[in-house]
């Protein structure tokens, strides 16, 4: 059994300083201290995370003996514990992984709405849009699929469950020391916490949280224990149920014992396309990544994007065209496979892509109210991490709670956060959702449908072989920020620490502008303006993990250095 994970963690670190670059920072496990590590180069297997916890427990799972699956596992669960703005029990999430026998698998466990959810769930006396009420509080939750998903997970695995998820519960337990942005996170959401909470969570407390303070969960410590001691009943049955129902009842919450119950992770067919001699794996609907991507690499796979230019205004130009084309289809056709027929193989046919770029023009901006979806008959705090082991699987997980901190509702006496994936429905057609991406029927309000969602892990084979294994948050950004990371590999030729940390850009229909980084270049900026677009700078876009397999054995694995993500390998 992984224990003393203190020690283990201070290990692996020393073992991997010659191979990596790293930032220091002040946190630990305990009274270790870490470094954030950047990136590593190794032969044997590599974990990248947002978190640097959760990526050296996933190496430690490596080293004895456990496979991508199990790496992937306790990952996820650190990530939990120590990322609580979107590592999560009370989320949900995809995974898309090539086996070393060369089976595709993509896992599905995404959240569902409860069983008296219905349409106008959000909606007043006069039809009007309650968004509040799908962004923060109880009745913001779907019912949770992350337990459902790990244990789905496990059955690719090869060590116990009850040894991966040990290192999760030793931090909950004993407490482990936060980081700057951490503090400042927790800090932020104060009073968020404490007006959608009937009990004072942990997260709250009288004096604001610094840098080397220490955060002990004792009720997520007890709720990972259930897991651990009864499986996946331990979550959606008995004790953990009860109090998630409690804390329905007390928030006018809607997700009931039976809708936890009869919650099932579900196997799909993964989407597989092909790019200038590579595969591609990603995730199916409900992801949508699952339709735009392989619309936009299409796109863009007959113009010489490489000639362009990395970043000039010609390429950013033709990037912005293809992802305001397909963002209009998302509004209009994407939702859950399981309750609609969604036209996946026409959309993603190489006539209509070709049909859709008839009216681009390479020397003006489009207009989104004059490009629609095409005619066809009848959080941002969500986290990432890759894998891959010396077996040759390749895991991408992809897992959210839909905005920072979820709905910012605590179970109380279990610990986790509940998500507020509600919001990823359409609540009225034409209502943009939190991150201004519009929805219609196909994305509507239904007993047990599962949202539509922006997440999109993926892996790029190479002579049918992982080569690259790449993800992001960042809520609409995320299928335009891997769209841009696969082109900075495949076509720009750039290193992986380039792909991950040069400025990002996106578009998404409406609002009809680019958001840019604050690094994005000016002179492309203006360059972009004289030709009629709007232009608007914001945040970090996305946190990019990405691993990619090179053709001598070794494995580089970075972390996007707009976070604390960490890169571990050995």
């Amino acid at each position: 059994m992984i224990r003393y994970f203190s020690a283990v963690i201070a290990f692996s670190i020393l073992l991997c300083a010659c191979a990596g670059n790293r930032r220091n920072t002040v946190a630990g496990f305990g009274p270790y201290h870490y470094s954030i590590q950047k990136k590593v180069v190794c032969s044997n297997g590599a974990v990248v995370s947002a978190h640097p916890l959760a990526s050296e427990a996933g190496l430690q799972v490596l080293r004895k003996g456990g496979n991508a699956f199990d790496a992937a596992i306790a990952t996820q669960l650190v990530l939990a514990v120590v990322y609580p703005e979107a590592g999560n029990l009370g989320g949900g999430g995809f995974l898309v992984a090539s086996m070393n026998g060369g089976k595709a698998l993509a896992i599905d466990y995404r959240e569902k709405a409860p069983a008296d959810a219905h349409k106008d769930l959000y909606l007043d006396a006069n039809g009007n849009a309650i968004t509040a009420l799908s962004l923060n509080g109880p009745l913001a939750a779907g019912v949770p699929g992350t337990v459902a998903g790990l244990f789905q997970t496990a059955r690719y695995g090869k060590l116990p469950f009850k040894d991966l998820i040990q290192p999760a519960i030793d931090l909950a337990e004993k407490g482990y020391t936060i980081t700057g942005a951490e503090a400042r996170g927790l800090n932020r959401n104060r009073e968020s916490f404490i007006s959608n909470n009937s009990s004072r969570p942990v997260f709250v407390r009288a004096q604001e949280w610094k840098a080397g303070d220490t955060l002990i969960q004792t009720d997520l410590a007890n709720t990972l224990k259930r897991i651990r001691e009864e499986g996946q009943k331990g979550f959606y049955e008995g004790q953990t149920a009860r109090l998630i129902v409690e804390e329905m009842k007390k928030g006018k919450g809607i997700i009931s014992y039976d809708d936890l119950r009869s919650y099932q992770a579900k196997e799909r067919e993964i989407v597989s396309f092909p790019y200038k001699g590579y595969t591609i794996l990603t995730m199916p609907l409900p992801a949508s990544g699952g339709v735009l991507l392989p619309q936009m690499m299409k796109m863009i796979e007959d113009r010489n994007v490489k000639a362009l230019g990395f970043q000039t205004a010609a390429s950013v130009q033709l990037m912005t065209e293809i992802e305001r084309r397909a963002y209009a289809d998302r509004a209009k056709f994407l939702g859950d496979p399981d309750f609609n027929k969604v036209p996946v193989a026409t959309l993603t046919s190489d006539a209509y892509i070709k049909k859709r770029m008839q009216d681009y023009d390479p020397s003006k901006a489009g207009v989104s109210t004059a490009i629609h979806a095409g005619d066809i008959p009848e959080s941002e705090q969500t986290t990432h991490l890759s894998v891959y082991d010396k077996e040759g699987n390749a895991v991408a997980v992809t897992t959210t709670l839909n905005d920072s901190y979820g709905s910012k509702t605590v179970v109380a006496g279990a610990g986790f956060i509940l998500n507020n994936e509600m919001d990823d429905f359409s609540v009225k057609p034409g209502v943009p959702n939190m991150y201004g991406a519009i929805g219609a029927a196909a994305n509507a309000i239904a007993p047990g449908k599962r949202m539509l969602s922006s997440m999109t892990p993926t892996i790029v084979l190479k002579d049918n072989r992982p080569y690259i294994i790449a993800g992001t948050p960042g809520g609409t950004t995320i299928t335009t920020s891997v769209f841009q990371t696969l082109i900075n590999l495949l076509e720009f030729d750039m290193s992986v620490e380039d792909a991950v940390n040069k400025p990002k850009f996106h578009h998404q229909w409406l609002p009809d502008l680019i958001d840019v980084e604050a690094a994005f270049p000016q002179s492309v900026r203006d360059e972009l303006i004289k030709m009629g677009y709007k232009i608007r700078q914001r945040g970090n876009i996305g946190r990019t993990e990405v691993i990619r397999i090179n053709a001598d054995g070794k494995i580089e694995a970075v972390g996007d250095s707009r976070g604390d993500d960490h890169a571990a390998g050995f």
